[in-house]
């Protein structure tokens, strides 16, 4: 069985089939799907999505490109469900240096106060780290926390080596399939296997076969059965170690 640590099975994209799309990633193989908030007006449509869908549990947090629609009562909100809800991790929270028009500051500060909430409630985070990886590290040693996931990881070895020094784990998805993603591929290889977790990003970042089509959950075994095939293991070693993992780096899955 795999874990998916970071679906949007909310997203307005799902609306028309969400049940067929979740009891396709049960047939499949995906027993467990991590759904991260990204704006606290999407919470309790989340909450609700997790509640019917079995095998799914919710993060709370808010995401980058959102802060600028935020406000600081958001933050009160956000710490209200963190305290009811007992969710699976923060997140998804980090910093966006690729979109231009969201202000780098306001995102820092947003991203210091969520990390504060997760030492606060002891929670590890799910991390967004898009053209940001130093900074978001810089982050990391200021506001310690107890770990998560550094979701569609993008940087160098150096980079890597430095959140799992954290306690991060790294997430890999579709990404990793296309064959001119030498240096993702090389990594997702390479890296201690403890150190990897499997996503989606569910409808984004779809693998290559997809042709730039709507990801799924149901997608994932696929994935897996790439990385085995970099790592020269057998799929089910593959599944059964990052299913460990992903249960170590978010105890409350278990």
């Amino acid at each position: 069985m795999l874990i998916d640590t970071h679906c949007h099975l909310d997203a307005a994209e799902f609306a028309a089939d969400r049940a067929e799309v979740h009891a396709a990633a049960l047939t499949a193989g995906v027993s467990r799907i991590v759904v991260p908030g990204v704006a606290v007006e999407g919470f309790a449509g989340l909450k609700d999505c997790v509640a019917r869908h079995s095998g799914c549990v919710a993060a709370y947090g808010i995401h980058p490109l959102y802060v600028m629609q935020a406000g600081e009562a958001d933050l009160q909100k956000l710490r209200a469900w963190l305290a009811t809800e007992k969710p699976v991790a923060v997140g998804e929270i980090g910093l966006d240096f690729y979109v231009a028009d969201v202000d780098p500051e306001r995102q820092a500060w947003f991203f210091a106060e969520q990390l504060k909430l997760a030492s606060e409630f002891d929670l590890p985070v799910l991390l967004h780290v898009r053209r940001a990886v130093d900074q978001v590290l810089k982050h990391l040693r200021q506001h310690r926390v107890r770990g998560g996931i550094a979701h569609a990881f993008n940087g160098s070895r150096q980079q890597a080596e430095a959140f799992i020094q954290l306690g991060f784990k790294l997430g890999f998805g579709g990404t990793l399939t296309f064959s001119g993603s030498t240096r993702i591929r090389e990594l997702a290889a390479s890296l201690p296997i403890e150190s990897i977790v499997l996503e989606t990003d569910a409808p984004d970042i779809p693998p290559a076969w997809l042709n730039r089509g709507r990801n799924t959950p149901g997608e994932l075994p696929r994935i897996a059965a790439e990385l085995a095939g970099l790592r020269g293991i057998p799929e089910a070693e593959l599944a059964m170690q990052t299913t460990a993992n992903a249960r170590a780096v978010l105890p409350r899955l278990s």
